[in-house]
């Protein structure tokens, strides 16, 4: 009797894992996920993902882990039933918050939001479009005094990019094409007076540059250099 007791007990400690277990990764009848699913890392107990499936179609809160993440996400997606948009959270291996958004699939979508290491203060704001940069892309101290301005179109540079310094004085300002500085360039002191001017064409320095201190004009370059006449002897 004892023996049989025993029998038993071991029989519904071990099968109640194989039931949990006929309960995850599962299809329906056309092949495809629904339920929960949890995959784990190769040979070890540490999940990669955890989420719920409705007949092929993500829903509901999906997690993500790194190999050392224990129970500590790195990405949290949500889904809704009628939507492939995802709402994202990207995380530290400590659970800091460090930037969120839209994706639909792997592409990011819309305003994304980046923050300081404390998870809280906003360091940027940037857009995308079809998991491209697009539009302006605003940079900030954590004093929450913008750094850094840039325009991009289809994922690259284009257009004005202006930087300040933490007072939120213009220091310098650019023009790029296609990632590549083109047009008129300025740098400017700490206290927003002129002290610098010029042109880039293909990325380099061309024509006439100006050098000011004090309000005045003091140098003039012109860019390319004439090269030096080598002497023969």
């Amino acid at each position: 009797m004892k023996t049989n007791l025993v029998f038993l007990l071991v029989v519904v400690f071990f099968s109640k894992p194989l039931l949990a277990q006929d309960k995850v990764n599962r299809f329906d009848e056309n092949g495809k996920r629904h339920g929960l699913w949890q995959k784990y890392y190769p040979n070890t107990t540490q999940l990669r993902y955890q989420g719920t499936f409705n007949h092929g179609k993500e829903i509901g809160e999906f997690k993500f882990y790194c190999e050392t993440c224990k129970e500590q996400p790195i990405a949290l997606k949500k889904f809704s039933e009628n939507d492939s948009i995802a709402q994202v959270t990207f995380f530290t291996k400590k659970g800091i918050p460090i930037s969120k958004g839209q994706m639909v699939g792997k592409k990011r979508i819309g305003k994304w939001v980046y923050f300081h290491k404390d998870g809280k203060t906003l360091l940027s704001e940037e857009n995308y479009a079809n998991g491209l940069l697009e539009g302006l892309k605003i940079t900030y101290y954590p004093n929450q005094v913008i750094t850094q301005e840039t325009h991009y179109l289809n994922g690259k540079k284009n257009g004005i990019e202006k930087y300040y310094s933490p007072q939120g004085v213009l220091l310098k300002q650019f023009f790029y094409k296609d990632d590549t500085l083109q047009g008129n360039a300025k740098y400017y002191d700490a206290d927003g007076n002129l002290i610098i001017e010029g042109t880039y064409k293909d990325g380099r320095k061309h024509g006439l540059w100006r050098y000011y201190k004090g309000g005045k004009l003091i140098k003039e370059e012109r860019f390319p250099k004439p090269l030096k006449k080598v002497k023969n002897d």
